[in-house]
């Protein structure tokens, strides 16, 4: 069974339990949606997108040295005795998995990339959090759904959307009501291409450098409807 599904299945439970006492009162809302319209938000994507392009800089001119280690050595070869080739081949070696290793590192899963990501969103989702709260208290829900969560929702009826309403808290509320934010420095983050050296038939590598590394991205904003519950 799925994690979003035993979830799901939960809910339910948890919907259905205390229904001969009293009806229950629940609501849902779109974090995303909430996040793109937060000014923290924007401001922590563009810090990343800054560190992204930083490290990709820095994978290019690592790339840059790989390809001429190897030109040098496509050039010498035939002057080169066997343990010279070996100690090149060696080198470059060595150098492509330096490469991948630091490819990893920086956007590889739970490397740089991700960990600041999470660092520099907590601010924005802790303002969030405490919003919902006190929409939860005011108007006396019982349970509140995030719809990109990982409880599958098929359906959600407009009248339980509770969005605006944290807008609101978060003092973001407009009268247009759940228009997308501007997009302005919200940015996707993507990741670098995996460096590659020439097939040489003289020259064996089992360092997996064309294996892609790839990065987390963070969804586009999206509009949502304008019902009030």
């Amino acid at each position: 069974m799925t994690t979003h599904v035993a979830r799901y299945l939960l809910a339910l439970l948890l919907l259905g339990a205390f229904v001969p006492a009293r009806a229950q009162k629940f609501g849902y809302i779109d974090t995303e949606f909430i996040m793109s319209k937060m000014p923290e938000y924007a401001q922590a994507q563009t810090e990343l997108s800054k560190l992204t392009e930083t490290w990709q800089k820095e994978i290019e001119v690592q790339k840059k040295d790989l390809d001429k280690l190897y030109r040098n050595y496509q050039a010498e070869e035939v002057v080169l005795t066997e343990a010279m080739k070996k100690s090149r081949q060696e080198e470059i070696l060595k150098k492509e998995q330096e490469i991948k290793a630091y490819e990893s590192k920086q956007f590889g899963y739970e490397g740089q990339l991700f960990k600041k990501r999470v660092e520099l969103n907590k601010p924005a989702q802790d303002k969030i959090f405490d919003a919902v709260e006190k929409v939860v208290k005011l108007r006396k829900l019982d349970f509140m759904f995030d719809r990109n969560g990982d409880l599958t929702m098929l359906y959600a009826n407009p009248t339980h959307d509770y969005t605006e309403f944290v807008l609101e808290e978060l003092g973001l509320g407009s009268p247009t009501r759940n228009q997308p934010g501007p997009k302005g420095p919200v940015k996707t983050v993507m990741p670098p291409k995996t460096p590659t050296a020439s097939t040489d038939p003289a020259f064996e590598t089992d360092s997996g450098a064309g294996d892609d590394v790839k990065a987390p991205v963070d969804k586009a904003t999206k509009a949502k409807p304008g019902r009030t519950p």
